[in-house]
């Protein structure tokens, strides 16, 4: 019998609070969740080696779900660290384009994220953003899941979070448990 899978919470900046999807559904799923020393402060390379810590800490096999700039952490984790291949998979919601022109008004902490990382991911990823998302625009999601070499879906409005309205986020739920359904040797 496989062992069964454990899915790894990755927030973004602020650390996804109590009413947000990832909070939500962390005690519904086995789960662990990354916790940054500053959740304000985002970084990519101490957030990346947070990430390993977790991820070498952790037996058995994996799904990453990361949110926001947890998605820019998973990138950069996957182009530092030697990627094992009990990590099944990453479900990449609502990833922030830290490069566009709009982000140092909007988020000036999420622009410490840039170059946002466009190497071809080691495992199947499903990027799942909205059409409004102020933080990513349509077109730069595609370009960063064709990148990735990952699937795409729409889903939802906005951010993607508690503000955007997304609490329990069902739509969301049901785009995770048909993405590791169709995961190979779960």
């Amino acid at each position: 019998m496989p062992a069964p899978l454990t899915y790894v919470i990755i927030p973004g900046y602020g650390d996804s609070g109590p009413g947000h999807w990832q909070s939500l559904w962390e005690p519904e799923l086995s789960s662990v969740r990354v916790r940054q020393d500053d959740p304000e402060e985002p970084w990519p390379l101490p957030w990346a080696a947070r990430l390993e810590e977790v991820i070498a800490a952790t037996p058995g096999p994996l799904v990453l779900v990361a949110h926001s700039c947890g998605v820019s952490t998973v990138l950069t984790w996957a182009g530092e660290y030697p990627v094992p291949e009990r990590v099944r998979g990453a479900f990449l919601v609502a990833p922030p384009d830290a490069e566009a022109a709009h982000m140092p008004q909007l988020y000036p902490k999420v622009c410490r994220m840039a170059p946002v990382p466009l190497a071809r991911l080691p495992f199947p990823a499903l990027v799942v953003s909205s059409q409004d998302d102020p933080v990513v625009s349509p077109e730069r999601a595609r370009a960063f899941a064709a990148a990735w070499g990952a699937e795409l879906a729409w889903a939802g409005h906005g951010h993607l979070n508690t503000a955007s309205g997304h609490g329990e986020w069902p739509e969301g739920r049901a785009l995770l448990a048909d993405f590791v359904a169709g995961l190979s040797n779960p």
